[in-house]
């Protein structure tokens, strides 16, 4: 009996808090819905528990090492590119490495820490809700960017995270402010519902991923600051 209540334990994922809001008015809608049409309660029903799947918060198994930048977000890698940073990050605007991780709404869109360090500054920017697939969503979408400080070897270093709104997302939510010091892996964040967000590198980082890469937040490992070798990818 107790391997039993362990494996039914491991299977249900915990639902973050931020959902529950959405899903108790999903409930009432139901019971609302089922009273007047048992076929609209069960429209209502797939999509409430759908909101439980949307805002789910599994653990993660986060790789502890010096140098490595893991996954903020579930999702595709759908852009490796060198970029000037947004200028609200007060990032040095030469040609920066950014890795981009889209989520669609099947995804879980809690975000975490990609390194370990303290959160030096936070900037939220209005924008317009564009598909969050696009280059130009960067620029133009509404975001919410932060900087990182954290060091490699002894040398201090600066890594840029951007929450960015995507068509159907409209609220970006952050659990953490400036000056918090934080452990790799650690949720900083949710973006509901669909959306993207962008990792900027300091100079000397290697990219670890490929384009269409499946990226699990926490645990994919995506850049190390140290440099070594670049991966080839193929399709297959």
């Amino acid at each position: 009996m107790t391997d039993l209540i362990e494996t039914i334990r491991r299977t249900l994922v915990p639902i973050h808090k931020e959902g529950y809001p959405f899903i108790l008015i999903g409930i009432v809608l139901t019971v609302l819905a089922g009273y007047f049409s048992q076929f609209f309660g069960w429209i209502f029903l797939i999509l409430t528990l759908w909101v439980c799947y949307f805002f789910r918060d599994p653990e993660r198994v986060t790789p502890v090492a010096d140098g490595l930048v893991v996954s903020p977000a579930d999702g595709r890698v759908n852009l490796i590119a060198t970029v000037l940073p947004p200028p609200e990050l007060d990032l040095p605007q030469v040609p920066t490495l950014r890795v981009s991780v889209f989520m669609n709404v099947f995804d879980c869109h809690v975000n975490r820490v990609p390194v370990a360090g303290r959160i030096g500054q936070i900037h939220y920017t209005p924008g317009l809700f564009l598909n969050a697939e696009l280059d130009k969503a960067s620029d133009d979408n509404e975001r919410n960017g932060m900087v990182i400080e954290t060091s490699h070897a002894g040398v201090a270093k600066r890594v840029g995270v951007v929450q960015i709104a995507g068509l159907v997302a409209r609220r970006i939510v952050g659990f953490v402010s400036a000056g918090d010091v934080l452990g790799v892996g650690e949720r900083f964040g949710l973006i509901r519902f669909g959306s993207r967000v962008d990792v900027y590198l300091p100079a000397g980082a290697t990219v670890l991923v490929g384009l269409g890469q499946k990226a699990v937040a926490g645990e994919t490992v995506l850049a190390d600051l140290g440099g070594g070798p670049d991966r080839v990818f193929k399709r297959i």
